[in-house]
């Protein structure tokens, strides 16, 4: 009785379940070194107090606006002073050993020196305010901050990574009532697109691609 494939076909076979298992094993490997901590990627930062943004602004709802009050109108975002912080913690979780270093703050008048998480070298010019008011959302830069008890860096901020965005600029921008927004966003249609660049009149891809852009 011959047998039901001949030998090339079980070769064609055999290559074929080596490929799709060759396939496999590289996207795990992929997927593994995508989420290495390399230059900060994906490595909580260590604060002087264990700050979650997952607690304040994705349980509690707080506004980013509320305690990085310069984000719509300075190059510098800000960082919470011991009063804000204050504002809520003179009452809740007063007695908290986490918490010694705010109300060692609020005696002494020294701030508390919180350690920048996305820190640009002194090199590169970036503003807050024209990317927030351009339509730039939080989440193309910082990620899912409403999902980290800790905050890490999920960009690379390296120049080819905003460079990336630059040339495709009015794809990255949402209407300024989303800006602010976690969730993710359907994408938008071409004619949203247009309509954006037109409303935020953003500059040519060559305008925001020259050197003079970031380096001045």
């Amino acid at each position: 009785m011959a047998p039901p494939f001949s030998k090339p076909a079980v070769l064609v076979v055999k290559l074929a379940l080596l490929l799709i298992l060759g396939i496999a094993v590289a996207a795990v490997a992929v997927a593994r070194w995508e989420m290495t901590p390399r230059n900060g990627i994906y490595e909580a930062v260590n604060q002087p107090i264990a700050f979650s943004h997952k607690h304040h602004a994705g349980d509690d709802g707080i506004d980013c606006r509320y305690c990085h009050t310069s984000v719509e109108k300075s190059g510098f975002a800000g960082m919470p002073s011991t009063g804000i912080c204050l504002s809520c913690h003179s009452q809740l979780f007063l007695d908290s050993p986490a918490l010694a270093p705010l109300h060692e703050s609020a005696r002494s008048g020294r701030p508390i020196h919180w350690v920048r998480v996305h820190d640009l070298p002194d090199f590169v010019y970036f503003e807050h305010d024209i990317h927030v008011n351009k339509g730039v959302a939080c989440v193309e830069c910082h990620g899912r901050v409403d999902q980290m008890p800790l905050t890490w860096r999920t960009a690379s901020l390296e120049m080819q990574w905003c460079l990336g965005c630059h040339r495709t600029a009015p794809q990255h921008v949402r209407p300024l009532s989303k800006v602010l927004s976690m969730a993710p966003q359907r994408p938008l249609t071409p004619e949203e697109v247009r309509q954006l660049d037109r409303l935020y009149r953003l500059r040519s891809t060559n305008a925001l691609t020259n050197c003079s852009t970031c380096h001045r």
